[in-house]
């Protein structure tokens, strides 16, 4: 990790994440066939693949298309094992409301990072909806018992801004009687509400809330998977911040749920456009331009902390080398991810010279003009990992990230990417 050389040229990032995972869970459920294209075959997704294929359906996979044979509501069956969900915190607690509803049972397990993460906020109004959920260790956490039961709708109002936990109560909802409303403080992203409507679902918003009225069968289709923001927010940031850089990233999801990271470079005066705009299965689409620009620090709090929860670890390193001050708050929610993310981004960045204090809730960075090497300890936090790969590009010295393999979380080919933009 080295090296400031300028960001020159266009690349397309993989698939979202969010609509992969999304496309296997509604079209294995759907009846007839939906094929996936620019699926995103990253570890993650993967894993929920695994899962519907262990509960009988036929899944196939070529290159970035994946075509899944749905079996209706109804057609899941009991797999053999307990079903492994590897890293993926979406896969565990998406498919908990999908299983609530089936009548069979299962036993939901992952790996040692989804042993400790939070299924408390997913299992309680699972319970409210009539679920048979528990924590086998009763600590609140996988592995997670399901015993399938008959739903019924509830009226919910989130806790946690979360589209995980929105989409596990909605699709346990096609399961339930009656109408199931969830309502949030700010919306969370959406993408369960507008792929439900496009294999349709009998489903409205109504400000903050989504109404689901059960009833109708899900019928499959084909979906186009835009870039994922998520993983194109790495090569936006190493861009603003190496002088010289010009890049242009193609055919990116920019859904207004999801686009905050755009919004808050462009409050701290980064050179950005979005240019080609379309849309695709009711999501928004763009080719995004971006050039190296002199940043300032600004305030990132409230109602768009949602729209750009995943991409806070590259915003701080960012705000590291911009001027003046940078605030970040209402983001406790980032503790709880695959890694403490606000400790980890603190320790990194610290020992590469920003000045960076941590917060319950976010962080305080004041910018700096240049980082230094460091060794940076990831504890295999894909996220942590893209970031201070950014961070080295706009370093004096050598930067050691103690592991790079768990990119593939998300990103299999994110090193490649990166160096193709650096060797124009």
């Amino acid at each position: 990790m080295h090296e400031n050389h300028a960001l020159r040229g266009q690349i397309t990032v993989p698939g979202d994440k969010s609509i992969s995972h999304r496309a296997v869970m509604l079209g294995s459920i759907s009846e007839g066939t939906t094929v996936a294209k620019g699926f995103l075959l990253s570890d993650d997704c993967l894993s929920t693949i695994r899962c519907f294929r262990d509960m009988g359906v036929d899944i196939k996979t070529d290159g970035n298309t994946v075509t899944i044979q749905g079996v209706g509501l109804k057609g899941l069956v009991k797999p053999a094992n307990e079903l492994y969900t590897g890293n993926s915190g979406t896969t565990t607690r998406i498919i908990s409301g999908i299983l609530a509803g089936q009548d069979f049972d299962t036993v939901l397990n992952g790996d040692e990072s989804i042993q400790k993460r939070p299924m408390k906020r997913v299992m309680e109004p699972l319970s409210q909806m009539g679920a048979d959920i528990v924590s086998v260790r009763d600590n609140g956490c996988a592995p997670l018992s399901i015993k399938g039961c008959s739903l019924h709708g509830i009226d919910y109002h989130m806790k946690v801004a979360s589209a995980q936990v929105k989409s596990a109560i909605l699709l346990a909802g096609l399961y339930a009687k009656g109408d199931t409303t969830v309502t949030e403080d700010v919306v969370s992203r959406n993408h369960t509400e507008l792929m439900l409507k496009g294999f349709g679902a009998d489903i409205e918003t109504d400000g903050t809330s989504v109404i689901l009225h059960p009833g109708k069968k899900l019928k499959g289709r084909e979906i186009t998977v835009p870039g994922d923001i998520s993983s194109a927010a790495y090569f936006i940031g190493a861009a603003l911040i190496t002088p010289g850089s010009d890049i242009i990233i193609k055919n990116v999801g920019i859904n207004p749920t999801r686009d905050g990271i755009i919004r808050t470079f462009l409050s701290m005066g980064a050179d950005i456009a979005l240019i080609n705009e379309t849309e695709q299965a009711g999501e928004r689409v763009a080719d995004i331009r971006v050039r190296y620009s002199k940043l300032s620090g600004t305030v990132i709090e409230g109602s768009i902390i949602p729209a750009l929860i995943d991409e806070i670890p590259l915003i701080a390193v960012a705000a590291s080398l911009s001027e003046g001050r940078t605030i970040i708050k209402d983001a406790a929610e980032l503790r709880v991810k695959e890694s403490d993310r606000i400790e980890l981004v603190s320790e990194g960045l610290k020992s590469m010279g920003a000045d960076i204090e941590p917060t319950d809730d976010g962080f305080i960075i004041n910018g700096v003009e240049r980082l230094h090497g460091a060794d940076i300890r990831t504890q295999k936090d894909h996220r942590i990992a893209m970031s201070f790969s950014v961070a080295a590009i706009a370093s004096d010295g050598p930067v050691v990230i103690d592991d790079t393999e768990c990119v593939n979380i998300s990103y299999p080919g994110f090193f490649c990417d990166l160096k193709k933009l650096q060797s124009k």
